[in-house]
């Protein structure tokens, strides 16, 4: 068993400790970073899931990302992605509605895509919310003019 940051080598109480507490295999120094960026953030568990899921197949994202106005759960800044994980979707208001509308067309003429994935598609379909993800990301790469 090893962290998911560093490699280093953890022992059966971490390993349980950090997927108890986070999802993610960490050594004991990376799960109390964690745990203060969910703390300072209000940072979804699913989002640090779904992090260390996109660095494992090496799309270098960033967590909690500041976008200028708002931190963003994740970046992919190569192709100006940003993911954000919607923990309440389903008991969305219309003013809610409007708000992430407006924030999605301030990345977009940022340049940046914003995409906004259900808990629950983390949660359920880790591998398939990775392999869409790496597919958008095929697909920003494709469209991105060389400067």
């Amino acid at each position: 068993m090893t962290c998911k940051d560093c490699d280093k080598s953890i022992g059966y109480q971490q390993h349980k400790e950090s997927m108890d507490s986070l999802g993610v295999e960490l050594c004991a120094r990376h799960t109390k970073l964690i745990k203060k960026v969910i703390l300072d953030n209000n940072t979804p568990l699913e989002a640090i899931q779904l992090f260390y899921a996109l660095k494992e197949v090496g799309a270098n994202p960033m967590l909690e990302w500041w976008d200028g106005k708002k931190s963003v759960d994740i970046a992919i800044s190569r192709v100006k992605l940003n993911i954000e994980i919607d923990k309440d979707y389903n008991m969305i208001t219309h003013e809610q509605a409007i708000n992430d509308l407006e924030e999605a067309m301030h990345s977009f003429k940022n340049g940046f895509t914003t995409i906004r994935i259900p808990h629950l598609a983390v949660k359920y379909y880790l591998e398939d919310t990775v392999q869409n993800i790496l597919g958008i990301i095929a697909g920003l790469k494709a469209n991105i003019k060389a400067i």
